[in-house]
């Protein structure tokens, strides 16, 4: 039993390795890799995947079998700000979309080296204005048929790279705005990769997954050295005046992360600025390890948590959202015969 848990933790660590670029060979070959090994023809729990175009930005729509109608989840994938697709990320945020009991949309945004910072910080902000736009209009069409319709509630969520991107995105907001959001969940966030951090200038990081070539080959193609120190590549360097209002915060990530120090040193700047934040810490876990569930145990249990924190945590919670059944096109045909 014990060798078999130490043969998924290789096989765990080999696969979340493909997520972190660290310079070694073509850009395409990291993006092949990546998308391979992520990939996946069939998704879990009947979810199903459809394209929007929000602004111009092409996204995956996401929609779990039973989903809150006014609950949306905007996800910006990670991948060392070179790799990552909506079609790599299919699986894990349709897990994610049922977990949470919302439909969940993918962007395919920018990448560098070819398109660098700020690319996908503008791609990430014209879906977002264009979401929030049609949620607004969706809710106000419902209060008009009668519906009890409830306010939007629009969840913000990243991992690895793609998490500076999104507090970014908050960083761009206004406070009304900012009140729609209902949570930001950042799992293993990079929230600094200045020049000086540690995570670049140490010649070994207590990692088994990034080394400190992935931050700086990562952090060189994405954007100048000199811009490395704005809020909206290295979160940290936030002031208290970016923070206030920040949004309920939810990060989530591995005890065995080198990430975890500036997730710790992000959640009290937040919480010292008056903001809700939760750290959730998984003993002995590595960076991603909830997109690696086909061989930890861990992977479904931290998502479940996630959704429980979103959804409050109790059916009592869940009754007083407005679901929306999807139906397979089956049933659809069935229920009009």
């Amino acid at each position: 039993m014990e060798m078999e848990h130490q043969n998924d933790r290789k096989n765990a660590i080999k696969k979340l390795k493909l997520l972190a670029y660290n310079g070694k060979g073509d850009v395409e070959a990291f993006r092949h890799k990546l998308d391979s090994a992520f990939s996946t023809v069939f998704l879990p729990n009947g979810v199903e995947c459809s394209t929007h175009k929000y602004g111009t930005i092409e996204c995956d729509v996401l929609s779990p079998e039973i989903y809150a109608s006014n609950r949306v989840m905007l996800y910006i994938h990670g991948g060392s700000f070179v790799g990552g697709s909506p079609a790599a990320y299919r699986s894990f945020c349709s897990s994610l979309a049922t977990k949470c009991f919302c439909r969940v949309v993918v962007p395919q945004i920018r990448l560098a080296p070819s398109s660098p910072y700020p690319a996908a910080n503008e791609d990430i902000q014209a879906v977002f204005r264009a979401l929030y736009t049609e949620e607004q209009i969706a809710c106000s069409l419902n209060a008009e048929k009668g519906s009890a319709a409830a306010q939007s509630e629009i969840i913000i969520a990243a991992d690895g790279s793609g998490a500076s991107i999104a507090c970014s995105l908050i960083f761009n907001l206004r406070d009304r705005y900012r009140a729609n959001i209902k949570n930001v969940i950042l799992f293993s966030p990079w929230l600094d990769i200045s020049a000086d951090s540690p995570l670049l200038t140490s010649k070994k990081l207590n990692d088994e997954i990034l080394t400190p070539e992935v931050f700086r080959k990562s952090s060189a193609v994405y954007t100048f050295e000199s811009n490395s120190e704005t809020l909206h590549v290295s979160p940290l360097f936030a002031s208290d005046d970016d923070l206030k209002n920040f949004p309920p915060v939810i990060i989530q990530l591995g005890g065995r992360e080198v990430l975890l120090e500036n997730a710790k040193a992000f959640a009290k700047r937040l919480e010292d600025c008056g903001n809700e934040c939760i750290l959730d810490v998984w003993p002995d876990m590595m960076f991603m390890f909830q997109m690696a569930d086909e061989y930890l145990y861990e992977s479904h249990l931290a998502l479940d948590r996630i959704g429980k924190i979103v959804t409050g945590g109790s059916e009592d919670g869940k009754k007083k959202q407005q679901f929306e059944n999807k139906p397979k096109l089956e049933r659809g045909l069935n229920s009009e015969a």
